[in-house]
């Protein structure tokens, strides 16, 4: 079960700039401690021509959609044709793809954020790796850190899976959809093409083409 939340697995690298990083890995948050420096090495290669350095570390794509009153630190990139809308914050570590939305009052922290996902209505989004075509709904979070401050763990198939980090998010596969109001609590793995309720409460691992309807109810997608 473990070998059905590999990199290869849930995500087409086809879709990221982050491609090579994750190639380096077996398992997506594994690259969490290191996004930010990949962020920098990956900026100062990218073309004037297409991006702009509008800060120490923030490129942002000459034909990204930045509207106003929005607040972007570095090290940040936004590709190309993606909006940032008002009210957006992007606290850094932030790479985010092609084609995407980072919404009203969203909040990004230490993420991957693949072409075409759409994080669009007040969701915060925090040390995630986030797959092709995702999309959180309105409110949807990630809960990042546990209560107690311990270490996060995976449960996966009866097994406890050890990430080794105090921080963690969620891994959503490509083309996962997640309801609106829904706590991705610590620890939360979702595979490819799999879609969870609204206000559900989500810990583990989801296995690809699955309807998470709540805890313990987890459906098949019949193709």
């Amino acid at each position: 079960m473990k070998t059905a939340m590999r990199i290869t697995e849930m995500y087409d690298l086809t879709h990221t700039q982050a491609a090579e990083l994750l190639r380096q890995y077996e398992y997506p948050w594994e690259v969490l401690p290191e996004i930010g420096k990949f962020i920098m090495n990956l900026g100062e290669k990218l073309s004037s021509e297409e991006y702009d350095k509008v800060g120490e570390n923030v490129w942002i794509s000459k034909t990204a959609k930045i509207f106003p009153n929005n607040y972007i630190a570095g090290p940040c990139i936004i590709g190309h044709n993606t909006e940032v809308r008002p009210g957006a914050f992007i606290r850094g570590n932030a790479l985010v793809g092609e084609n995407c939305v980072v919404g009203n009052s969203t909040e990004l922290k230490n993420v991957i954020i693949f072409d075409n996902v759409q994080v669009p209505h007040y969701n915060y989004v925090g040390d995630s790796v986030l797959g092709y075509k995702s999309h959180m709904g309105a409110g949807s979070i990630t809960s990042n850190v546990k209560q107690d401050k311990t270490l996060v763990t995976i449960s996966c198939g009866g097994e406890k899976v050890e990430t080794h980090l105090k921080k963690f998010g969620a891994m959503l596969g490509d083309n996962v959809e997640i309801g609106c109001n829904t706590v991705m609590n610590p620890g939360t793995v979702i595979g490819r093409g799999s879609r969870v309720y609204p206000l559900s409460m989500v810990r583990g691992f989801v296995p690809a083409k699955s309807i998470y309807k709540k805890q313990g109810e987890i459906a098949e997608i019949k193709e």
